[in-house]
């Protein structure tokens, strides 16, 4: 960063050049090409900066940008406007119209290339390091500064602290400078400018003799700071490894009073390990270089850094750095800062001691088994030590063993090797920290000026800024999060500003608070339970680690804080977590985190140090608790001070204390930036730039910014350079503010793009460039507007000048003509010689004239010289040509006749010349309209040409439509057999619906039995309230009879009134009594709110219940939920089956096509489908009638019941209520009757007292009987509350057997539960059982099917084979003709044989896969009973559920596993309708194949050579593979080379079109051009058309000749056609059933191992269900434990009524004593009343919410009991539906069994095909026998070979992929050969329709090309006519 320029002997130099933008810098910026709309940024991906480039062209949101001569793509998001040059190194970037990332960049670029590294952008100042001095620190640089405001000179780190200054000094406030940067961009060098600014001008002058100034101390702590505080680092030689927040202090003028300091986060890291490249701090380094002469020997060093570990890791010489001047400078600014010699050396001391510890770590040995930690040399211990004032031994004795308390008494614990050396570094690190810390309080001691006073201060922050490493650990997070306070406090502190601002202006503005953005990620860290409190606690846990520190981040934040993520694997894979921060996302890895979290020290060796003799190192340790042997005596409540406290919760302290303060201050912002990793001057690096400007906020506060208006100008500045926009507007306007607003209205831009003020006016960001375009058209058009004028000012000029040239021509040939004449005249000779002569004897007049003449011309003498130039000019070239005139008239033999004729031939000449421009004007003029029929043919031609265009498109519009209308008519096609599928859908649905109304009916009736069930129920229910009511009456007698004993009390009451008269005279000692008993009423008042606190405790409770009723609610309506999804899969299920069976009657019809029993089927079905149409219908009628009369009876039943169980629940709310105004009167009661009987003792002991006085009393009788009077009234009071109190007892004894009665019914439902669950577990036990039986029996049938499978495949297998040998056959007679059908024949009979024997093998399967079917029916009827047993047993666990109330959690995981199952049948379920469509895929291409196969056979005459290589790739394997794909090459070679010639002639046509359209303008430039591509283009089409025409001709001949040569063979062929074709079909037909059978086969394995599946699913879940029931067991104990709680305080509750009853008795005796005293308390009882009533007003607003939440959780009970009706009845359907499935499924197996029957009549019908063939095969029945032997033996290899099915299987599959692959080949093939066909054909008509084009547009371009030398011809001759015009 800049330093200072070391001061020569001269002045200080001039800093203008690195601080102005000079004006070279600014032209050359103006010339800098810029296109206003253009000019773009565009992002350059190599160094992650901008290049400028121009606009191309826009397509869409794509932007072609033209960037060096490159063209390049862009999306329009990544493209940015660029500034109007004169922007260009603005001093404020806030200033800049276009507010983009790439301006931002290049503004700082630019600005740093002519070295100015300051720039401001908006509040901040951003200072980019220059890596060499500029002289602008000087005192010459300060005088600039000093008093001026920010707009008034250059951006610099002194117009900060100016501005600091100065606020502080005007408003009073204080100040802070906020100084923030990457480690390297010069954070420290602005920090000591800005300190050393304030020091120079703020100086207070004042020093004592002997001791530095205050301004010395603050600029000498420095050096301190730094050699201990700072390091070398990759990026930095001397990085600070710490932040500083240094407050400058100053009196009231202004004066430095004092300054002081907080440091954050030293890097203790570092102490122990640096990197390679790095260094640990300058201390070490500066002791080590003898700039102290005794250091070394007091500190015990040796001579060599390299002797001590700790500190020579890394680098040990810095280039930049001297240590020993560095040295100097610190032991000097110790003295200044006056420390004195002992904590000098005490801190040289410890800095060595921690160097020492290094190499102590070297020396643990393990020794002994435990490898127990020892020292084997001492030498490095002692100095240790002695450094640290202890005992060595005990040091060693504890570092291997430390000491620890276990209970009361003290332990020592071993320590191996490395935990001892962990030790020994945690101690060093916590020395060199604490050293570090002391020093700088010792510094903070000596900068406050205590004879000062301070009133202000102005705070300067040094801390890192926002970091992004590959590793990020604690000190990255740390840091981060400071900076996520900052960033925060900055936007909230600028906004603020511009918002003040916008309101001082006066515009409409909304205040908006940006500092909340921050917010979520700053509640991340702090919230309770967030990053901050969960690593507190981690690190306070013993056991805790990474693993465990980082699960509970994730339980507890992950995806409830948006800002924290999971890490990226990039670019540390070892990352943990990920924190969303302003600046980026950055990923953090947390090892070792606890550890320097809890920062552990020996708490044995501080104790030592502590009691040691370094009294520096004491006083480190101070606040350290050390390890007392005994615990202090004052530390029962007071904590550790120091050791208990993590580092973390330090600095969290630390860092609100520096918000508090920096919250308190004005705020003024410095960014400094690295511009480079090189550390070269004026070199950038773009990606690194802009990522300090993304982290340290630079474009978080430009975006703001943008939010706003941050362009802003002043009227005069705005009117000075806008007043051209609109100059009469502006003339006219009466204010700078109404000049402006007009100006805008010309422009036209919208009022939401700008706004008025005050004084200024304010922009969007982008407006201001936008008015600077405007602003450059208008002086754009000015400027054409002059240049029109001049240029028609220059063009008069000119053509006055030629005209005088004229003129003067004819002059110069009259005089030439009279010269000649006159030459040979006497006379004129004469008097030339008399002439001269007559002048004398005028001389005087021609004297006086030419004396006016000189007077004249000296007047105009400036003009006559000018004329005389011209005159000159002219004569010279005049003389010229005389001279070129004599020289002709010479060379001609001169002679006056001669002249004579010239001068009569010139006239003629002049004449001819006159006609020649008369008739060259006439030509031009015909000239003229020739061009005009030129242009006119042009346009013509042009039209043409869009004709041409317009037809093209149009062909090629109705070729498009054409192919649309035959995608139309395919899809008209698929549509008709769409609607014929769908047609039968509709008659499977028909039947559907009739099932499923059968379903619903049964449904229906079990509906009306359910609510038959709850109607029985609920008449119940009212017999008990009926009882309950009757109960009530009774207690209701009970409580009449009790109030008659109270009014006999009251009775007796009244005779004990009368004796308390005799107490009257003692009522002035009463009153100091009621005092006490005030005192007491209110020791009762707080025992009642302890009440109120229970009453609350019961709300809350009853909260609870309401909640977990709420939950079974939810859990209820989950398993209603599961079953609907159940419904929703049987209904799938059945869609399946449906869509089964709809497969299998397809089948069926194909099957049964050929046969006439099909035929009757097919009546028989459609008689049955009539039948059951009309079935349904007639159902469906019934049903929906009885389903309405149920509808109907239901709902009045439950409408009957809703009111009944409203108006009972009224009643008991009203009961409650009742119940708690008796309780709340019961309970003052109590209380009064308390105070009457504490009375009533007293006033017995007065009574003894005042019996001697009684004849005093008769004075006071008067007074008595007022008493009297108010006693009269206060028992009327009693007797009203007695009565109310009376009432209330009754009410809760009622509610107290109301309650017996509850509790009774809830232990026999607890007993039924119990019961029913024992039962159920029974029937599970059973179920388990008979479960397992029927698995094994279904896995014995599976694998009997799956042998059953694998035969019918090797049967498949071998009737493939044959297959593939008639093939072979055929192939052979096709290719070798006549001479080979004997041979062929045979082979046929040989393969009609071989087909036999197949279909015979075909039966056989067929019966065995009867068998496996009719096994796999009868293990799907046992299925289908497991599943109703399954049903019933799920009926009764639902049931049981719905009666126990604890199984709300075992249906939560029920729901879950049931999705699971639910999300697996869906699976299958795809996956099963993907094979099934599959299939119909692979039969309708099998269909399409053998359609294809007889089309080609047709088509033999044509592709004769394409058939031979199929035959000879089917007959001979693999070579006709090579040969098709030869063919296919060759055939796309071909097509390419056409499609290349099509788009060379077309781009050739587009071209020679765009020439003619340009022929108008540059015919004679570019007719050669355009004769030489013509004669290219004319050329390669010709080759193209030629090479196309010669390989038409040889494919035509080959045709032609394969033609010829099948003739013959194609004759013969046609006679075995139809038997060939027949055998077939036959075989087609067997391979297509048995496909089918094998595809139904593997499909009816699927659903059976998924039913299978689910019936595991179902045993699984129901062995949960079971212990979940053992689970609802014992809480069904707990609620019963409770109900015994519930009645002891029942119990106790009757034995409080008992008492209060008696207390009550009592009270009614004391009344009568307590009257005279309430009389004459009645004033302060109302004050009590009114408190006791406010309280009593809480208790009821509890009592109700109470009430309300027992209303809830009856209302939850009802809901429950409902829903549970509602999943009984899911339950019903879901059986209902199983049922219609097992329907489905026997028809299902009907329908195989006629398919069955189908296939064994359709191979029938092949058999009698077959018989026609059996004449034949006679020849080849020796040969049949050696087969059939051969497969016999196959057979028994085959029953022998049982145990490789698996491999057979698989070489069955791999030959049926073979199968399919070929057959697959040939397909494409043929189809690759029509699309070859077609497209040559198109291709053909393309070339034609396109040469047909090209030659027209050749014709009109040859008649143009004529006409252009037609009319250039014209225009030649009318040129040179023109120019002998001239001449």
């Amino acid at each position: 960063m800049p330093g200072h320029i070391k001061k020569t002997s001269g002045p200080d130099p001039d800093p203008s050049p690195w601080l102005i933008v000079s004006d070279e810098i600014k032209e050359k910026n103006k010339k800098k090409p810029y296109d206003v709309k253009k000019s773009v940024w565009v992002p350059n991906k190599a160094d992650g900066g901008y290049l400028e480039g121009l606009i191309d062209s826009k397509e869409g949101n794509k932007v072609k940008v033209n960037v060096d001569g490159e063209v390049k793509v862009y999306k329009e998001e990544q493209v940015s406007q660029v500034n109007p040059p004169k922007f260009d190194c603005s001093n404020d970037m806030a200033d800049l119209t276009y507010l983009g990332d790439a301006c931002v960049l290049w503004n700082s670029t630019i600005r740093y290339v002519n070295q100015l590294i300051y720039t401001y952008s908006g509040l901040f100042c951003i200072a980019i390091n220059p890596y060499k001095r500029f002289p602008i620190y000087t005192l010459r640089t300060m005088e600039l500064y000093i008093g001026k405001r920010r707009n008034e000179c250059p951006p610099h780190i002194f117009a900060i602290a100016e501005g600091a200054y100065q606020g502080m000094m005007n408003t009073g406030n204080n100040q802070s400078i906020l100084i923030t940067g990457e480690s390297g961009a010069g954070k420290t060098e602005n920090t000591k400018k800005v300190i050393s600014y304030f020091a120079t001008i703020c100086s207070s002058g004042k020093r004592k003799e002997g001791e530095a100034s205050l301004e010395d101390k603050i600029v000498q702590t420095n050096p301190v700071l730094e050699a201990w505080g700072n390091a070398k680092t990759v990026r930095n030689d001397n990085s600070s490894r710490f932040g500083k927040f240094i407050r400058i202090h100053f009196n009231a003028s202004g004066k430095l009073s004092g300054a002081d300091m907080v440091v954050y986060l030293l890097e203790k890291s570092r102490l122990t390990y640096q990197q390679p490249l790095e260094r640990c701090y300058h201390a070490f380094y500066n002791m080590m270089s003898d700039a102290v002469p005794d250091l070394k020997a007091k500190c015990l060093l040796s001579d060599e850094i390299l002797d001590y570990w700790y500190v020579s890791q890394g680098k040990l010489t810095v280039p930049s750095i001297d240590d020993k001047e560095d040295m100097q400078f610190a032991d000097e600014a110790f003295d200044v800062l006056g420390f004195t010699e002992d904590e000098k050396y005490g801190v040289y001391k410890n800095t060595a001691c921690m160097m020492h510890m290094g190499n102590m770590t070297k020396d643990f040995v393990p020794v002994g088994k435990e490898e127990q930690a020892e020292i084997k040399n001492e030498n490095n211990a002692i100095k240790v030590a002695e450094l640290m004032g202890i005992d060595c031994e005990w040091m060693i004795c504890y570092f291997c063993k430390p000491k620890l308390k276990v209970g009361t008494e003290w332990v020592q614990k071993g320590s191996t090797c490395s935990a001892a050396a962990n030790s020994v570094a945690g101690i060093a690190r916590a020395i060199y920290e604490r050293t570090f810390r002391i020093v700088v309080e010792k510094c903070n001691e000596s900068l406050i000026d205590k004879t000062m006073k301070k009133v202000h201060y102005i705070g300067v922050l040094d801390i890192a800024g926002f970091e992004i490493f590959d590793y990020n650990g604690f000190e990255q997070i740390c840091i981060n999060y400071v900076n996520e306070k900052l960033q925060q406090f900055f936007n909230q502190h600028m906004f603020t500003l511009e918002q003040e601002e916008y309101v001082r202006e006066g515009l409409d503005w909304a205040n908006v608070d940006f500092g909340m953005d921050l917010q979520p990620c700053i509640n991340m860290f702090e919230k309770p339970m967030a990053f901050l409190a969960i690593f507190e606690e981690e690190s306070l846990f013993p056991k805790a680690t990474d693993q465990t520190f980082k699960q509970k981040l994730d339980d507890n934040m992950l995806g409830k804080f948006p800002n924290f993520a999971k890490p990226n694997p990039r670019p540390d894979p070892d990352a943990h977590f990920a924190i969303i921060h302003y600046a980026a996302t950055v990923s953090y890895n947390l090892t070792g985190w606890l550890e320097k979290n809890k920062d552990p020290l020996n708490d044995t060796i501080v104790e030592m140090i502590k009691n040691g003799g370094n009294s520096l190192m004491i006083q480190c340790f101070a606040d350290h608790p050390g390890q007392p042997l005994e615990n202090p005596k004052d530390d029962g409540g007071r904590k550790k001070k120091g050791g208990g406290k993590t580092v973390s919760s330090y600095f969290k302290g630390q860092l609100d204390d520096l918000m508090t303060t920096l919250y308190k201050t004005e705020p003024h912002f410095i960014r400094c930036v690295v511009p480079n990793t090189h550390k070269i001057p004026g070199g950038v690096e773009p990606g690194l730039v802009m990522h300090q400007y993304q982290c340290n906020g630079v474009l978080a506060g430009i975006a703001i910014c943008r939010k706003g208006f941050p362009n802003k100008m002043l009227y005069p500045e705005f009117k000075a350079r806008y007043n051209i926009l609109a100059a009469k507007a502006v003339a006219k306007a009466k204010s700078d503010k109404s000049a402006a607003g007009a100006v805008m209205d010309v422009v036209k831009l919208d009022k939401e793009k700008f706004r008025l003020g005050h004084t200024k006016v304010f922009f969007r960001a982008g407006i201001l460039g936008f008015m600077e375009e405007v602003r450059e058209d208008r002086i754009g058009e000015v400027l054409a507007w002059l240049q029109a004028g001049a240029r028609g000012k220059s063009s008069r000029m000119q053509f006055k000048k030629l005209q005088d040239q004229k003129l003067a021509l004819y002059c110069c040939q009259r005089t030439i003509r009279n010269y000649y004449i006159g030459k040979t005249w006497l006379w004129w000779q004469i008097w030339l010689a008399i002439k001269p002569n007559l002048k004398c004897t005028q001389f005087s007049k021609y004297k006086a004239e030419y004396e006016q003449k000189i007077e004249v011309a000296e007047a105009n003498i400036d003009k006559a010289i000018a004329e005389c130039d011209a005159v000159v000019a002219v004569h010279d070239r005049l003389l010229n040509e005389k001279n070129e005139l004599t020289l002709a008239l010479n060379s001609g033999g001169s002679a006056v006749q001669d002249l004579i004729d010239k001068t009569n031939r010139m006239e003629e000449a002049k004449n001819d010349v006159q006609r020649q421009v008369d008739a060259t004007n006439k030509r031009i003029a015909a000239e003229e309209d020739n061009i005009a029929q030129i242009e006119q043919s042009g346009a013509k031609v042009v039209s043409d040409a869009n004709r041409l265009r317009d037809t093209i498109r149009d062909l090629e519009n109705t070729i498009e439509r054409t192919e649309e209308d035959k995608a139309s008519k395919d899809n008209q096609i698929r549509t008709l057999k769409d609607e014929i599928c769908h047609q039968e859908e509709l008659i499977q649905k028909l039947q559907k619906e009739k099932r499923s109304g059968g379903d619903t009916k049964q449904k229906t009736e079990e509906d009306i039995q359910a609510t038959e069930d709850k109607c029985n129920h609920l008449n119940k229910v009212k017999g008990k309230l009926e009882q309950s009511l009757d109960e009530c009456e009774d207690a209701l007698e009970r409580e009449k009879k009790v109030k008659g004993d109270v009014e006999k009390m009251k009775r007796k009451v009244e005779g004990d009134l009368k004796l308390t008269q005799e107490a009257v005279s003692d009522l002035e000692r009463t009153i100091a009594e009621l005092k006490g008993s005030l005192q007491r009423k209110e020791k009762e008042a707080s025992s009642l709110t302890a009440k109120i606190e229970d009453e609350g405790t019961l709300g809350n409770k009853y909260g609870k219940q309401v909640k977990e009723l709420q939950s079974r609610i939810d859990e209820l309506d989950e398993e209603i939920h599961l079953e609907r999804s159940a419904r929703a899969k049987a209904e799938k299920s059945r869609s399946i089956l449906s869509r089964d069976l709809e497969d299998i009657g397809n089948r069926l019809a194909e099957a049964g096509s050929h046969t006439s029993t099909q035929i009757e089927l097919n009546k028989r079905r459609e008689a049955e489908l009539n039948k059951l149409k009309a079935d349904l219908e007639e159902s469906n009628i019934a049903h929906e009638g009885t389903l309405a009369a149920l509808r109907q009876k239901h709902n009045n039943s439950m409408s009957d019941l809703g009111e009944q169980i409203d108006s009972i629940n009224k009643n008991k709310a009203k009961s409650e209520k009742d119940k708690a105004g008796m309780e709340r009167d019961l309970q003052e009661c109590r209380a009064a009757l308390e105070e009457t009987m504490r009375d009533r003792s007293n006033i017995e002991k007065n009574c003894k007292m005042t019996q001697a006085s009684i004849a005093e009393a008769n004075a006071k009788l008067d007074e008595i009987a007022r008493a009297l009077n108010e006693a009269d009234s206060t028992k009327k009071k009693l007797t009203v509350e007695s009565q109310d109190l009376s009432r209330q007892i009754e009410e809760t004894e009622n509610a107290l057997s109301n309650l017996n009665k509850n509790k009774v019914s809830l232990m026999t439902r607890l007993e039924d539960t119990k019961r029913l669950a024992e039962g159920e577990a029974r029937d599970r036990a059973a179920l388990l059982t008979k479960y397992k039986h029927l698995c094994s029996t279904a896995e014995n049938l599976k694998m009997k099917i799956d042998e059953e499978a694998e035969k019918k495949n090797d049967y498949l297998r071998g009737v493939s084979k044959a297959q593939a040998e008639i093939q072979l056959w055929k192939s052979k007679y096709e290719t070798e003709g006549l001479g080979r059908i004997d041979e062929l024949e045979s082979a046929r009979n040989k393969l009609i044989s071989r087909v036999g024997e197949s279909e015979e093998h075909i039966e056989s399967l067929q019966t065995k896969i009867a068998a496996a079917e009719k096994s796999k029916h009868r293990l799907e009827c046992e299925l289908e009973e497991m599943a109703m047993e399954y049903e019933r047993t799920h009926a009764a666990a639902v049931i049981t559920e719905k009666r126990t109330a604890n199984f709300e959690k075992v249906l939560g995981e029920w729901k879950t596993k049931a999705d699971d199952m639910h999300a697996e049948l869906e699976a299958s379920q795809s996956e099963a309708r993907n094979l099934n469509a599959e299939g119909f895929r692979l039969k309708a291409a099998l269909e399409e194949s053998t359609e294809q196969l007889d089309v080609v056979r047709r088509e033999n005459k044509n592709l004769a050579d394409e058939i031979k290589d199929l035959l000879d790739q089917l007959g001979d394997g693999g070579r006709s593979i090579h040969d098709l794909d030869k063919q296919r090459r060759r055939l796309e070679v071909e097509k390419e080379e056409l499609q290349a010639a099509l788009e060379e002639a077309e781009g050739a046509l587009e071209t020679e079109e765009n020439k003619v359209l340009r022929a108008q303008l540059e015919l004679g430039q570019v007719r050669q051009e355009i004769d030489r591509r013509m004669a290219e283009k004319e050329e390669e089409f010709n080759n193209t058309r030629k090479n196309h025409a010669r390989a038409m001709d040889s494919m035509q001949a080959s045709l032609e000749a394969e033609q010829r040569s099948k003739a013959e063979a194609l004759r013969i062929k046609k006679k075995l056609e139809g038997e060939i074709n027949e055998l077939e079909i036959a075989l087609d037909h067997a391979n297509k059933a048995n496909s089918e059978a094998q595809k139904s086969i593997k499909r009816y394995q699927t659903q059976v191992r998924e039913q299978e599946c689910a019936y595991e699913e179902a045993s699984r879940a129901r062995q949960e269900m079971t212990e979940r029931a053992s689970l609802a067991d014992r809480r069904a104990q707990a609620l019963a434990g409770e109900m015994e709680e519930a009645r002891a305080l029942l119990d106790s509750a009757e034995r409080g009524k008992r008492q209060t009853e008696a207390e009550l008795g009592e009270a009614r005796s004391a009344v009568n004593d307590m009257s005279a005293i309430n009389s004459r308390a009645a004033g302060e009882k109302r004050t009590m009343e009114g408190n006791v009533h406010t309280m009593q007003a809480e208790i009821d607003d509890v009592l109700a919410q109470a009430k309300n939440s027992e209303e809830k959780a009856k209302k939850a009970m009802v809901d429950a009991a409902r829903l549970a009706d509602e999943l009984r009845a899911e339950q019903d359907h879901v059986m209902s539906e199983s049922n219609a499935k097992r329907g489905l499924e026997t028809q299902l197996g009907e329908i195989e069994q006629r398919l069955a029957e189908a296939n064994e009549m359709a191979v029938r019908g092949g058999r009698m095909a077959m018989a026609k063939l059996e004449n034949r095969i006679r020849e080849l029945e020796c040969e049949l026998g050696s087969v059939q032997a051969r497969s016999g033996e196959n057979m028994k290899s085959y029953q022998k070979a049982e145990r490789k099915v698996k491999e057979i299987a698989f070489t069955n599959e791999e030959d049926k992929k073979n199968n399919e692959r070929m057959t697959d080949l040939a397909q494409k093939l043929q189809q690759k050969i029509k699309t070859y066909k077609k497209q040559i054909e198109e291709a053909e008509e393309i070339a034609a329709l396109n040469l047909a084009k090209y030659r027209k547009a050749q014709q009109e371009l040859e008649e143009a090309e004529e006409r252009s030398r037609l009319a250039e011809g014209q225009l030649s001759t009318t040129r040179t006519a023109r120019a002998g015009s001239f001449f």
